[in-house]
């Protein structure tokens, strides 16, 4: 297909060289190119926090889509950049590889970077879990949740273990984590004045074998503190600023991390 941007590219470990599939099309390599040369490359040396702001706010108003990444048990992964439709964790992944991106070439590394334990493009080494992130090397970002507020809670999570004892994601096993989350109640002004600006927030939750059902980015604007997040809501199904607390209110908690 003519709008599409084919390639492959060659990772090399200790075992052997791997190749893998990257899918990107035009409309969103020139975003891509847009993006790093308006909101990162200017942004140089500022705080990463009001960098990964500026390159998200780009993503306003993208629709929200499901099942964008190509992958699975019996499907060999691909490494996708898709900017016409996100969900709230391919937003998130977009947003971090590109506020440490200076061109085409370093996003689609960086992505693979972040969106894969060791860079590993493959479906049982993709990120599936919003902890993954500090859990899995490299980490992209810290955990400082307990930073954030004295009343966290930690929960001991079997992540990936279904209610029926199966599995989200075939193969992958059980992973025994602690996860600091904190709760609703205890969301507060003193919670709020601690955030920053560009700090990924997971909403918590209660099931045993996830960590979070939802991610978004912490910005501030006209005075106040907003989650912006790709929106499955059928009011929004598209990337939207809502405001942070009534947001949160009907929440079980939130787990925040910072990006390194």
């Amino acid at each position: 297909m003519a709008s599409l941007l084919l390639a492959y590219i060659t990772t090399c470990s200790a075992k052997s060289a791997e190749k893998y599939q990257t899918i990107m099309d035009s409309v969103t390599a020139e975003k891509v190119r847009q993006i790093i040369r308006s909101d990162v490359i200017p942004s140089s040396g500022e705080d990463r926090g009001e960098i990964i702001s500026r390159v998200s706010t780009a993503f306003l108003d993208t629709p929200y889509k499901a099942n964008t990444l190509i992958g699975g048990p019996d499907t060999p992964e691909a490494l996708v950049a898709n900017f016409n439709g996100v969900d709230c964790f391919t937003v998130a992944d977009y947003v971090e590889a590109l506020s440490r991106s200076h061109d085409q070439k370093s996003f689609l590394h960086n992505l693979a970077q972040v969106r894969y334990s060791e860079g590993n493009v493959d479906y049982l080494s993709r990120r599936h879990f919003f902890s993954d992130w500090f859990a899995t090397a490299p980490q992209n970002a810290s955990d400082i949740t307990p930073e954030i507020s004295p009343d966290y809670a930690v929960a001991n999570k079997q992540l990936n273990r279904k209610p029926d004892g199966g599995e989200y994601v075939p193969g992958l096993g059980i992973h025994h984590r602690k996860i600091n989350y904190i709760p609703a109640n205890a969301i507060n002004q003193q919670v709020l004045d601690r955030l920053e600006t560009g700090d990924y927030v997971g909403v918590y939750s209660t099931l045993d074998g996830l960590d979070v059902s939802h991610v978004g980015i912490v910005v501030r604007h006209n005075g106040e503190v907003w989650f912006r997040n790709a929106s499955s809501l059928a009011a929004n199904r598209k990337v939207v600023d809502s405001p942070f607390l009534e947001y949160m209110r009907a929440k079980p908690g939130i787990v925040v991390l910072r990006s390194k």
